[in-house]
């Protein structure tokens, strides 16, 4: 598991910088055979220095956020689609799946639509079908889009044996009232909400198009 987090180093200077300064101060004044009014004063600053430093490094410890842990999703990559599609539908599954892709944390996708799979794309599952489980259902039924952040939390987390079997997160969105499109990503509490109204976007623009095959 790789824990990519580019501010470590900056996180931990004022800590390191605050600690040895701060024993640095108490080694010199055990040192020290007579301690003069200068010096009493200079290590009184120094300490309050060095006090700073630490708070600030304790407070960078908890407001800058950890980026979350990546993983290397288990299965090959693919790209399949469903041959009996007409090319305008191609090549907007097409589209819209690279997009998500190569923008988004998103490693893994599938679409499903009428009770087909149309596309997998990414990293694909072991499994090349999907049976809606209860967490898709309710999507489907409901209509609105679900979003797991930690899939390893759910208990319903089985039902997605289609994607990777260590997918970090998933995102069930609705393809109108007949379809999904399943997102899976290689981090926990990876989605921003910028990715979830762009998602939203492209899934209504791919369920505009899918609906015109019901009127064929």
């Amino acid at each position: 598991m790789n824990s990519a987090d580019p501010n470590r180093v900056l996180r931990a200077i004022p800590l390191v910088v605050g600690g040895l300064a701060g024993t640095l101060l108490m080694v010199n004044r055990l040192l020290t055979p007579e301690l003069t009014s200068s010096q009493a004063r200079s290590d009184v600053l120094g300490v309050i220095i060095s006090a700073v430093l630490l708070l600030t490094g304790l407070l960078w410890q908890r407001v800058q956020p950890l980026s979350p842990e990546t993983v290397q999703l288990v299965g090959e990559e693919g790209f399949e689609l469903s041959a009996d599609l007409p090319e305008t539908v191609k090549t907007e599954l097409a589209w819209a799946s690279n997009l998500l892709l190569t923008n988004t944390v998103t490693r893994s996708l599938v679409v499903y639509y009428q009770g087909k799979v149309l596309l997998r794309r990414g990293i694909l599952g072991a499994n090349p079908e999907v049976k809606p489980g209860a967490i898709l259902q309710r999507v489907l039924d409901k209509q609105k889009p679900v979003y797991l952040v930690a899939l390893k939390l759910y208990p319903g987390k089985f039902e997605f044996d289609y994607l990777p079997e260590n997918t970090q997160g998933v995102i069930c969105q609705p393809l109108g009232d007949r379809g999904a499109l399943i997102l899976g990503a290689n981090a926990p509490r990876s989605y921003t909400r910028q990715d979830e109204n762009w998602i939203a976007g492209i899934a209504d623009k791919l369920a505009h198009t899918l609906s015109l095959l019901d009127n064929n």
